[in-house]
């Protein structure tokens, strides 16, 4: 399971109280969001940097289905490349895709 190394909690929010109770959701496990950390530049040497241009229909999910073989990987590449949506990136700009995966993500602190 793709959470298995993440925290968890029990949300016992007022606001979404009455939400679960018609889900029929007794105690709603949620996940936290993992802190990540920027790769360092003196860490970059250690990773193989593949640039992409930009095009038309490019999205960072085909991408990370291209390079890592997972389409839901994509927010590697755009975390990278300081991009949170595909939208922030333009025509004819250079993106990179750090290579490979396992290191990139050990250089993020993902844990």
């Amino acid at each position: 399971m793709r959470n298995n190394f993440k925290k968890s909690f029990i949300n016992r929010t007022r606001q979404y109280r009455e939400i679960f109770r018609k889900r029929r959701v007794n105690r709603p496990e949620q996940f936290s969001t993992p802190i990540l950390k920027n790769v360092s530049d003196e860490d970059l040497n250690q990773l193989d940097l593949v640039p992409h241009i930009w095009k038309t229909g490019d999205r960072f999910f085909k991408l990370a289905a291209k390079y890592y073989g997972d389409p839901k990987k994509w927010w590697v590449i755009a975390f990278f490349n300081y991009k949170p949506t595909d939208s922030h990136a333009t025509i004819g700009e250079t993106i990179y895709i750090p290579l490979p995966l396992e290191k990139t993500l050990l250089l993020m602190d993902y844990q």
